[in-house]
């Protein structure tokens, strides 16, 4: 199963995260199939491509919980 997930990178103690499309068996920060945003936590800044995230969506993929709630946040904004 395809999941919509966070994958970090940055230095030790200032995370910030990629939004990507990975295989669930995969670990945290494997090689994605394709990558649909950034977030980074400490500016509580993110860019995500919503039509890339909801086309995946419809072929099957799953969001994380965390996943959904930024994506949520994003779109109240917006």
């Amino acid at each position: 199963m395809i999941k919509i997930r966070l994958k970090r990178f940055g230095r030790k103690k200032q995370p910030s995260y990629r939004i990507i499309l990975i295989d669930s068996r995969k670990k945290r920060d494997g090689k994605a199939i394709e990558e649909v945003g950034f977030y980074n936590p400490i500016t509580k800044e993110g860019k995500f491509n919503i039509d890339l995230i909801k086309k995946h969506l419809k072929q099957g993929a799953q969001m994380t919980t965390k996943v959904h709630s930024l994506v949520n946040k994003i779109q109240a904004k917006d």
